[in-house]
């Protein structure tokens, strides 16, 4: 076995809370922890260290933690909390119609009577704009577009009050992908829900978020709402996210004055593979990457500091600047 030179977190220090009835979103690069982080939120995964604390049902007043209950009050908690997958096409499955896809969750919590349950399943088939004549068809026979309806439609099956979107658009065609940003934020305006939406599309969050946490390497490196990253962003790296989105008429810029950010590293800081990837022996995980770095960037790691009106970047060359909105 080889010698173990040193751990890279998925998820290293991250902190945010949602508040109820708004969309947060975590962009990042692929790699970045965003999923993990989400999946760690629904419970999926057990974090190493640190809290979640969820404000839900029995629970609004005193928060409760994932760890700390058990059996019966786990699965109450999770009714509550639905996630919508990635991909539609292995999401759902083959072997089960789409009426027993949607009954499964009423199955599973004891949610209506049996003889409710058809009347129930077309219900949801409407609110996500399907007709109730596909009910006994299979995934196979559907558009991605429409296998993500209906995993939308299996999510709100327990009436959640929080839902986790990871990625529901990144599969689809970019002429789907609006129609089902569109749906999400209906039934989310309609039914008052609470969202976590992971994206790595900056042009669809900007869309769809109320707040937004850039991820790079396991730690934010800036969060504020939707006009403080989209129009007064203070981070070198959400500018480069930003830069890579495709404009009409200037097509793709990938990063500052057009050249890969990771080729202006000099040979004078020295940098190598553990401190590029191992952010515990200290310095900012975006330093090889970074056009504005300095010295203390390679030692130290930056905090988030709030910029004012809940703006927060993790960068000592914005640290000493206070903005307002």
């Amino acid at each position: 076995m080889g010698k173990i030179s040193g751990w890279t977190k998925a998820v290293d220090g991250v902190s945010f809370n949602i508040k109820r009835g708004e969309t947060f979103s975590i962009v990042g690069e692929s790699g970045c922890g965003k999923t993990t982080a989400a999946m760690a939120v629904m419970g999926l995964i057990q974090p190493t260290a640190g809290s979640i604390k969820m404000y839900l049902g029995d629970y609004k007043e005193k928060s409760t933690q994932w760890a700390d209950l058990r059996g019966g009050e786990r699965k109450r908690l999770r009714r509550l909390v639905q996630i919508v997958f990635q991909d539609p096409y292995s999401s759902l499955n083959p072997r089960m119609t789409v009426r027993a896809i949607l009954s499964e969750p009423f199955i599973i919590h004891n949610l209506y009577p049996k003889k409710e349950r058809d009347a129930k399943i077309a219900e949801l088939l409407d609110r996500v704009g399907l007709s109730t004549a596909y009910l006994d068809r299979y995934p196979h026979e559907f558009s991605g577009g429409q296998r993500q309806r209906i995993g939308i439609a299996r999510a709100l099956a327990t009436s959640p009050e929080f839902i986790v979107a990871d990625e529901p658009v990144s599969a689809l065609d970019v002429s789907i992908q609006a129609q089902i940003i569109n749906l999400l934020q209906d039934l989310q305006r309609r039914y008052n829900q609470t969202m976590l939406f992971i994206s790595h599309d900056l042009a669809v969050v900007r869309h769809i978020a109320d707040r937004i946490a850039v991820m790079y390497r396991g730690k934010i490196m800036e969060m504020g709402d939707n006009e403080a990253i989209f129009a007064s962003h203070a981070h070198p790296y959400t500018e480069l996210l930003l830069k890579s989105v495709p404009t009409v008429g200037q097509g793709v810029i990938n990063s500052v004055d057009n050249v890969n950010p990771i080729d202006k590293v000099d040979d004078a800081h020295n940098v190598d593979t553990v401190n590029a990837t191992n952010t515990d022996k200290g310095g900012c995980a975006f330093y090889p990457r970074c056009p504005k770095r300095n010295d203390r960037c390679l030692n130290e790691t930056p905090e988030l500091k709030d910029l004012g009106n809940g703006h927060f970047v993790a960068c000592y060359e914005m640290n000493n600047i206070t903005l307002t909105a």
